[in-house]
């Protein structure tokens, strides 16, 4: 399984998440039983951004220019969540590697007017590091 589609697993797991309240055991448990296996990689992310969420959230917050949180589409929110938490957290993926993954799925699961807003937070975020 390619990296790409462990991050969209994770990414199905962050957005599930959002509306169902589950824990890390419940949401892996449930994917498994609809979905099947579920790639290590992205059970690192998922656990990852589960525990980090409000430092993520704060993070998008403060780098989506006078857009509240809360008016974002949630699937951008969870995109952003994974591409930020792989960005500051994930030594071995290289920052543009994250955020060219988390443009394609934007372009793939919300839209390409949301790609180029997906886009700019995370170059916001990537100098924002450096």
């Amino acid at each position: 399984m390619t990296r790409f589609e462990q991050r969209e697993q994770a990414l199905f797991l962050i957005f599930e998440s959002m509306f169902s309240g589950n824990d890390y055991s419940e949401g892996v448990a449930l994917y498994e039983e609809s979905n099947g296996k579920l790639g290590e990689y992205a059970k690192y992310l998922y656990d990852g951004v589960s525990g980090v969420t409000e430092e993520l959230d704060g993070i998008i917050s403060q780098h989506s220019n006078g857009w509240k949180i809360s008016r974002l589409p949630k699937v951008n929110v969870a995109i952003l969540r994974l591409a930020i938490y792989e960005i500051l957290h994930v030594d071995d993926v290289p920052d543009s590697v994250a955020i060219n993954e988390a443009v394609e799925l934007t372009k793939k699961y919300s839209g390409r007017e949301d790609a180029s807003f997906v886009n700019g937070i995370l170059g916001s975020v990537y100098r924002s590091k450096n």
